[in-house]
């Protein structure tokens, strides 16, 4: 199972990639302006490259855990890039992913695709506890 990880934004959105065990996360890039035609065109060119059989996407939940302006944003991100593939595609509480990405990015390294790993990492730690 190889997991793509969206860490969406309306400017720049993250992605990263899980190892083929959907273990371990990778950074991979930054997509300019994903929720247009060259940039959805982009994120699943990523995800055939990759060979992604699941794609997660980050959902930018308030502290109290409520929908606001970004989150019906990035659903209907969601819906517009499911309109374009087969890949199952599923929302996980992204909160705190940017920052701890600001913190844990290496010099000269873009923040989003940080961003995006951090997601995954943390959607994959779900994903095991829901297995056993």
């Amino acid at each position: 199972m190889r997991v793509l990880a969206i860490d969406y934004g309306e400017a720049r959105t993250g992605l990263a990639i899980s190892d083929p065990t959907g273990t371990l996360a990778r950074p991979l890039e930054t997509v300019e302006q994903a929720a247009t035609e060259t940039g959805l065109g982009r994120i699943l060119e990523v995800a055939t490259r990759e060979q992604a059989t699941r794609i997660v996407v980050g959902m930018p939940l308030t502290l109290k855990g409520e929908r606001g302006a970004q989150a019906r944003a990035t659903e209907q991100f969601i819906a517009d890039l499911q309109a374009r593939t087969a890949i199952p595609i599923e929302s996980f509480d992204e909160r705190f992913t940017t920052r701890v990405a600001q913190r844990h990015a290496a010099p000269g390294q873009p923040d989003d695709p940080v961003a995006a790993a951090h997601l995954l990492t943390g959607f994959l730690t779900w994903l095991s506890g829901r297995r056993e």
